[in-house]
């Protein structure tokens, strides 16, 4: 017949005191109560594994924080466990980490992992851009909330205010760079799924709006507004290079003497700076380098070609020509990035091969096998199209000054 073991009472473990050595009073069922040498106490479940059979120890917690009734349901749920094949510990440990694993795994730390990676895959000032729109419409709210817990609702009710003031491409942005985040919490086994996958449905649709850039037959207009602008030769000097160059405004703005090579004639643009992060080669023209010769005794001593005016060891803001552009009436009808819309439209009119265009431009090929197949940028081919291009500019400018000074043209100097 099986040894029945007495049940505990509060004054018996109110009256258990250290010994010399570690000693143990059983409440019954595998439930004990150990008291050590140093004077502290404390439950265990002691059971078989359902599965490997080991005896094991489970610590319930510290007497008399945990009361004797408190530790008996403890044991309760864990013998139910155990009922069920599940080790109690093993099930405890996990849920500590899972737990651990909510509290480490906050949209902040997790979209910074996701930044990470996302940053070596787009040019610097496009990758400032990204991180300061979470700053400025996701962190104030959300940084802490654990990656697990973010919910559709939830960043629907945080943009409201954002579509409410009508910045619809803002909306845009943040909800995608969002997607992106979640995406990587799925990729990363940090959330089961991407609430957010469907988020843009939500949100009123920013209407589309072309590149405002001006038609072909309006170069010579733009020309002479540029000639005779009151502007910097800095400032004159980059929208001249933008032009001839059809480069995006940040790739013209940033331009370095050291990517400059004179002697096989072309610009380099290493990949960090481009927004398909791939190098980019420019065949230089005349024009192109009367533009640089121009801008040598402003900068040729300095890092880049087209310095800022407060601070010339840093480049230009590349919304300089923009601002100069609304500045000399353009407002509504040409913006900076626009240049290479007015090169594109024009050159293709005039039946210059697609692919060589599209090369100048520095676009990307959308058809995945037709990328992997043709690798070449055109670099020879591009030259008598580049050189065509400048000369047209020039045609343009007769009668205007132009920066270059090129065909008997006079040099603006700063204004």
């Amino acid at each position: 017949m099986a040894r029945k073991t007495t049940r505990l009472t509060d004054k018996e473990l109110k009256a258990a005191k250290p010994k010399d050595k570690d000693y143990v009073l059983s409440d019954g069922e595998g439930l004990q109560f150990r008291v050590r040498k140093n004077g502290t106490t404390q439950w265990n479940l002691n059971y078989y594994h359902p599965i490997t059979k080991k005896r094991i120890n489970l610590g319930l917690g510290t007497y008399p924080n945990l009361t004797l009734a408190n530790a008996r349901k403890l044991a309760l749920q864990a013998k139910e466990q155990l009922a069920l094949g599940i080790d109690p510990k093993e099930s405890r440990e996990k849920s500590n980490k899972e737990q651990a694993a909510i509290i480490e795994h906050t949209l902040f730390n997790v979209a910074s992992e996701w930044f990470e990676v996302k940053r070596n895959d787009v040019t610097e000032n496009y990758a400032k851009d990204i991180w300061r729109s979470l700053e400025l419409y996701v962190f104030p709210a959300l940084s802490k909330t654990p990656i697990s817990k973010i919910t559709a609702p939830m960043v629907i009710e945080l943009l409201r205010p954002v579509e409410a003031k009508g910045s619809l491409e803002t909306v845009k942005r943040v909800t995608q760079r969002l997607n992106e985040i979640m995406d990587h919490s799925v990729n990363c086994g940090l959330a089961p799924a991407n609430p957010l996958s469907g988020i843009r449905a939500a949100f009123k649709k920013p209407k589309k709006e072309n590149m405002k850039a001006l038609a072909p037959a309006e170069l010579p207009e733009l020309m002479a507004a540029i000639a005779n602008a009151s502007i910097k030769r800095t400032t004159r000097s980059l929208i001249e290079w933008q032009l001839h160059t059809m480069t995006r405004p940040n790739e013209a703005a940033g331009a370095k003497w050291n990517e400059i090579d004179l002697e096989n004639n072309q610009w380099l643009i290493p990949a960090e700076r481009m927004k398909k992060r791939k190098e980019h080669s420019i065949p230089l023209t005349p024009q192109m380098i009367a533009i640089l010769e121009s801008m040598k005794p402003i900068s040729g001593h300095r890092e880049f070609v087209f310095p800022a005016d407060r601070d010339p060891k840093q480049p230009t803001n590349s919304q300089t020509a923009n601002a100069a552009l609304k500045r000399m009436g353009f407002a509504g009808r040409l913006v900076s990035h626009g240049l290479r819309s007015i090169a594109s439209t024009t050159l293709n009119e005039q039946g210059f091969d697609s692919d060589l265009i599209e090369a100048a431009l520095a676009h990307v090929d959308k058809n995945e096998v037709r990328r992997a197949y043709n690798r070449t940028d055109y670099l020879e081919r591009r030259r008598p199209m580049m050189k065509w291009w400048s000369n047209h500019i020039e045609q343009a400018s007769q009668g205007s000054l132009s920066v270059t000074g090129y065909k008997s043209l006079r040099v603006v100097g700063d204004e």
